[in-house]
């Protein structure tokens, strides 16, 4: 029987899981201003990692999954994002995230049609995908990726599909670069010398994830429904 791809690549052995999330969702919510009782919804939101800890800041929380998981206090549906409608009415939903998805997907067209069907006029999507310009050489290592992004991508594709007030950025995803951006200067004069591989090295010998997060980049792309 074959494996589901959250059970290879997110079983706990090999993504363990962490206080990142809870991080990750609190500074989202500061950044773009989400507030409380706000519904979010999470595409492609897998074990519930980051979904669950959105709701701890207060959002009503909701998931899609084509493998859906019981998570505790969401309410989670089955729906293949290449296809399927959302489970949603038309304009109820007031945000949608998505992280490490649209580069799933050869054509982005059905995923960001239903983004725009179910979010309220002045709705938020903020989405993450991984950063071509620095991450080439490992891409495919996940063999379900398909289309590469990179900043001028995100940017053209959020404005194809009409979103207002646009922000498109490459995102160091470590904590302390948010806390304290003037950081990223030493992020930024390390990427010439440090390839992926080599900062992940780095990382698994020093359980300093400065190294990693440093390198592996992604782009965060933000826009709202007119």
């Amino acid at each position: 029987m074959k494996n589901s791809y959250t059970s290879v690549i997110y079983n706990e052995t090999r993504t363990p899981i962490t206080r990142y999330p809870d991080q990750h969702a609190v500074y989202l919510v500061k950044r773009f201003g989400l507030k409380p009782g706000e519904h979010i919804l999470e595409l492609g939101c897998g074990r519930g990692d980051f979904i669950s800890a959105f709701k701890r800041t207060g959002l009503r929380c909701s998931g899609i999954d084509i493998e859906p998981a019981s998570i505790q206090g969401v309410d989670v549906k089955k729906c293949d994002l290449l296809k399927d409608p959302f489970p949603f009415e038309d304009e109820s939903l007031d945000v949608i995230y998505h992280k490490s998805i649209i580069e799933h997907f050869y054509k982005p067209d059905h995923l960001m049609d239903e983004t725009l069907r179910v979010l309220k006029r002045g709705g938020k999507l903020i989405f993450l995908t991984p950063d071509w310009e620095r991450g080439f050489k490992v891409f495919y290592e996940d063999i379900t990726h398909c289309r590469p992004y990179n900043t001028t991508a995100v940017k053209d594709l959020l404005a194809m599909w009409g979103m207002q007030n646009i922000s498109v950025e490459k995102f160091y995803q470590h904590p302390l670069l948010w806390r304290w951006p003037w950081l990223k200067i030493l992020s930024v004069m390390s990427n010439p010398f440090l390839s992926v591989r080599f900062a992940r090295w780095l990382t698994r010998k020093t359980k300093l994830k400065f190294f990693q997060f440093s390198v592996e980049t992604m782009v965060l792309g933000y826009g709202t429904k007119e």
